[in-house]
């Protein structure tokens, strides 16, 4: 296998996307596999397939975030200054260098660190810009819930990765009560304004969710509480949570609701099979460069006459 297969059955960024409107989660099965194509087989095969097909959508990965990032290097100029002729490349958006963010939102165990480690590890570390949002320090909640976050944003030509993010507010502080439900409950909108100012200033915003079951959250739960190198990663809270499963699945559900846009589409991942859940990934991220049609930025010097005077520096 030396190419990449697509989907079957349409696009990933289509046949995953929910909202606006009503979401059901229950009726998503997390061991489902949406436009997995019958190429890949069947049993233990699919997931070596799978596996395969991963590394190959990575390395395009890695030469749509190089355009990216040298387009952004190109408007920037000698200074800084973004220059006249990269106003016309592929990887501007008028005067702005583009930016890609994916969000990655996941119930405990979900699976966020694995996709970070096998999808965006596929890219060049130089270019990609990962964060990861825990509770809030003293200093952050002197602020708006969203300044952390603007404080996080990839520079222009990068990658970002959200590891949890801005959706947390309306997620753990809704259910938990951290914050009265008016407060939580003005956030959607104000999420929407901040994810429409994110698409004005040429930021593609990949929200994902990925999706587990109550039961495959249990067996990793008890596999991190049976294995001494994984006790690191338990958190005796992460059963407190899990307790409160239903109201978790219902803010999820209404996060989808309210704030899934054209401007920032949400994308619901069954993610109970970890190979599964790395290729759609993996292909949702692959159609969202396709769809910014990018392309390496033309030289801004005569290139004929730099060889040339390469060609003189020869020492015999």
């Amino acid at each position: 296998m030396s190419e990449v297969v697509g989907p079957e059955g349409g696009r990933m960024r289509e046949l995953l996307r929910v909202g606006p409107g009503a979401v059901d989660l229950v009726a998503i099965d997390p061991r489902s596999t949406p436009g997995l194509p019958a190429a890949a087989g069947r049993g233990p095969t699919r997931k070596e397939w799978a596996r395969a097909q991963v590394e190959l959508i990575g390395a395009e990965l890695g030469r749509q975030q190089e355009m990216l990032y040298a387009s952004a290097q190109s408007a920037a100029g000698p200074g800084g200054a973004t220059s006249a002729p990269a106003q016309a490349d592929a990887g501007l958006d008028g005067n702005r260098p583009r930016r890609v963010l994916l969000v990655l939102q996941a119930m405990d165990c979900g699976g966020k660190d694995g996709t970070v480690k096998r999808v965006a590890g596929a890219m060049n570390p130089l270019g990609l810009h990962i964060r990861s949002f825990g509770p809030p320090t003293e200093e952050e909640l002197r602020h708006d819930f969203l300044w952390r976050v603007r404080r996080a944003l990839p520079p222009p030509g990068y990658v970002g990765v959200f590891n949890r993010s801005h959706y947390e507010d309306v997620l753990i502080a809704r259910v938990e009560g951290l914050v009265d439900e008016a407060t939580w409950q003005s956030r959607y909108a104000i999420i929407n304004d901040f994810e429409r100012e994110l698409a004005e200033q040429a930021v593609t915003v990949v929200k994902v969710m990925l999706h587990i079951s109550y039961d495959e959250q249990g067996e990793r739960l008890m596999e991190r509480l049976t294995d001494p190198a994984k006790f690191w990663k338990y958190n005796p809270s992460d059963l407190d949570t899990r307790a409160r499963w239903d109201d978790y699945q219902a803010a999820y559900a209404e996060a989808f609701e309210r704030c899934g846009t054209d401007a920032a589409p949400w994308f619901v991942v069954p993610a109970d099979r970890k190979w599964y859940r790395d290729w759609a990934v993996a292909h949702l991220l692959r159609e969202t460069f396709d769809g910014l049609d990018l392309g390496y930025p033309p030289a801004d010097f005569d290139v004929e006459r730099e060889r040339d005077r390469l060609r003189s520096q020869r020492r015999e």
